[in-house]
């Protein structure tokens, strides 16, 4: 989950440009191809979409363009193919989730084996190590898909297991998601292009360690020394790890919401929750996660203090909000923080601004609490009160980069002598903290 260290264009990065040409180098299109349509299939059984039966008939099709009680909008047009061998189903927006998912399936297996087939034919490579970690990348969107196998195309209760694991992690219930599918459709999207995106960042940053052809560039390539492991590693990339998923999954749990509130009727609080509580703090914890050197840089860059304590007062509002308590009036609008739901489940009254979270006691509300609410919050307060020592544990599991001479080659061993360190000269921003370039963020 490494950043490239150079500066990229974000819609290079977006469009997974540097993944797009190491399949292209090697040739491994009908590779994508394969797993895609194999990923496809699989969904489309176990989530009601193909139906193998033998049916008597001819061979007929129709175009269904919505239903007499005006529900599901979002399965329409969709298309019912009756076959002597079977049924097909494709409602409209779980056809087209399908398909961006089995694509992002394919890009991501086709990486880890083409990555793992390069280290089996190399086992003394140096870059060993950032090879296992680019082949657990490149399955990265792969178990993500397989783990909610059939829950996108699900037109029945078949992928039961998928959609409860859905609902756990975004605070929904079962039956909600079953009724209101298409949330389902934009989860299985949503964690897979995330994943994706993780993966376009390893190839960027280890992409000459394990031996991929780097891009163009005049000054050179860009050659990559992997942190060091340890403990500061271990933990670096544990909260790394934990804030994207907690992120991802606390952004998307907003949209869980809108299945069963209305943001048109919604109350202010509930407002103040969606905006502040869910993807402000989410989108930080993503963008931390997966970027952690460019937010250590924009942390440190000099900006007008108002905008910069604006920045800070927001995150450490939201983050307290949720980490710890909201007042009683926000409360019965509808958002709530940690202490919030512990007091509804202590059975403490309203008036202190207790709320009943949406599951009863048990693992899905520990989790959620841990993993949502005191991490993403705890993360907030800490990065509003000293953005320097929060991201220390992050940054330590960058490794160092330094600049190639244009001439040398990826696959071949570049000398110390050979490469140039870019100069580390702190910087002081507005807000008071100090970096020392790629090295990371001292404190003053």
């Amino acid at each position: 989950m490494s950043e490239d260290p150079a500066p990229d264009h974000p819609l290079s990065i977006l469009s997974l440009a540097e993944t797009r040409r190491y399949l292209r180098r090697a040739h491994a299109r009908m590779m994508v191809v394969f797993f895609a349509l194999l990923y496809a299939l699989g969904s489309m059984l176990l989530g009601g979409m193909l139906t193998l039966v033998r049916v008597r008939g001819g061979f007929t099709t129709e175009i269904l363009w919505g239903n007499a009680l005006g529900q599901g909008p979002w399965n329409y047009p969709g298309l019912l193919i009756v076959a002597p061998w079977g049924v097909v189903s494709l409602p409209f927006l779980a056809t087209l989730s399908m398909i961006l998912v089995s694509v992002g399936v394919g890009i991501g297996i086709s990486v880890a084996i083409l990555i793992s087939v390069r280290l089996v034919r190399d086992r003394k490579r140096s870059a060993s190590r950032p090879g296992a970690v680019g082949s657990v990348a490149g399955l990265t969107p792969a178990m993500i898909a397989l783990v909610t196998l059939g829950a996108c195309c699900s037109t029945t209760a078949a992928a039961t297991a998928g959609v409860g694991l859905v609902a756990q992690a975004s605070g929904s219930t079962l039956n909600n998601l079953l009724v209101n599918n298409w949330y389902l459709d934009v989860f299985q999207v949503g964690v897979v292009f995330v994943a994706l995106i993780a993966q376009e960042m390893l190839l960027r940053v280890y992409g000459g360690l394990l031996g991929l052809e780097p891009s163009a560039d005049a000054g050179g390539s860009v050659v990559t020394h992997p942190a060091p492991f340890g403990l500061r590693l271990l933990a670096g990339g544990a909260l790394r790890t934990g804030l994207l998923l907690a992120g991802i999954t606390w952004s998307l749990a907003m949209f869980a919401e809108w299945t069963t509130v209305s943001p048109f009727q919604a109350s202010a609080a509930l407002w103040f929750q969606w905006i502040f509580q869910h993807q402000l703090l989410a989108i930080v914890a993503i963008l931390v996660a997966l970027f952690p050197r460019a937010i250590a840089d924009l942390v440190a860059r000099p900006t007008p203090r108002g905008l910069g304590y604006g920045v800070r007062g927001g995150l450490l509002l939201a983050g307290i909000s949720l980490a710890l308590w909201v007042p009683p009036v926000v409360a019965q609008g509808g958002a709530g923080g940690f202490l919030n739901e512990l007091f509804g489940v202590w059975g403490l009254p309203a008036a202190w601004g207790a709320v009943t979270p949406v599951f009863a006691p048990g693992v899905a509300l520990y989790a959620r609490w841990g993993l949502q609410y005191l991490l993403l919050g705890g993360f907030a307060i800490a990065l509003a009160l000293s953005p320097s020592r929060t991201m220390g544990p992050i940054l330590a599991t960058l490794g160092r980069t330094a600049v190639a001479p244009s001439g040398a080659t990826s696959g071949a061993p570049v000398s110390a002598r050979s490469v140039r360190v870019p100069p580390a000269h702190p910087t002081r921003g507005a807000i008071g903290e100090s970096t020392a370039g790629v090295r990371g963020i001292r404190d003053p």
